[in-house]
């Protein structure tokens, strides 16, 4: 059994220094490797959150734009029609006011050619009835002059 132990011991004697080399070795992994690795991670991280909570804003912003560009976009067509509207309206007037004053125009016309139409007439009235009369009488000297021609 003090073979064994003896054994052992001289392992354990043996192996110490490899453990305290591990030990070490895992102690400079650990502060020289390990941490700073730890802080770049955790420094892409904030970056890599950041750029997102970025990028989510940005998007939050061009959907209010987009929003906001709509708006003013369905404003600015109500705005067109509306005008466009009473553009169409105005003309509209304008040519009912031309219709009518070309109506009163027309119905002048009309009304000064009944006028001279009448005034022919009474005068051609007045004309025949001369020359009726004058007719009648040379009909009648014609008659009784005895002479037909």
């Amino acid at each position: 059994m003090d073979q064994i132990l003896n054994d052992v011991a001289g392992l354990i004697v043996n192996g110490l220094p490899t453990f305290i080399l591990v030990i070490i070795l895992t102690v400079c992994v650990k502060y020289l490797y390990l941490q700073p690795l730890d802080k770049v991670l955790a420094e892409r991280y904030k970056l890599t959150e950041g750029a997102r909570k970025a990028a989510e804003e940005s998007l939050r912003n061009a959907d209010s734009r987009v929003s906001e560009y709509e708006t003013a976009l369905s404003q600015a067509r109500s705005g067109i029609y509306q005008d466009q509207a009473d553009f169409l309206r105005k003309v509209h007037a304008e040519q009912s006011a031309q219709v009518a004053a070309a109506r009163v125009e027309s119905d002048a016309r009309i009304s000064a050619a009944k006028a001279a139409i009448a005034a022919e007439a009474k005068a051609a009235s007045i004309s025949l009835d001369a020359q009726s009369d004058l007719l009648a009488t040379r009909i009648a000297d014609s008659i009784l002059s005895g002479r037909v021609s």
